[in-house]
């Protein structure tokens, strides 16, 4: 599962042979979710509303970069870091 990202004690992974739709996953502590790179909106699990916002935030910011993330850890491929939210 490789770690794309990590800010804030936030760390933004995806997973090799994942499924539609493209999403991300998000651990914060004991919290984990599941967002949607289209929507950016929690799909599964829980953040809290601070972490939420910074995550979306972030995600809006690198959606581009997520999408072509998600195809490439679907082909097996490394996905590429992206920036943390500054």
């Amino acid at each position: 599962m490789p770690r794309i990202s990590r800010f804030l004690g936030i760390a933004i992974v995806m997973h090799y042979d994942d499924h539609p739709p493209p999403h991300f996953h998000v651990q914060y502590g004991d919290d984990s979710a599941t967002m949607d790179i289209d929507t950016m909106r929690i799909t599964d699990g829980y953040l809290p509303p601070r972490v939420l916002g910074l995550v979306t935030e972030w995600g809006v910011r690198h959606r581009a970069l997520l999408r072509e993330n998600f195809r490439r850890v679907l082909e097996h491929r490394a996905p590429e870091l992206i920036p943390p939210l500054e």
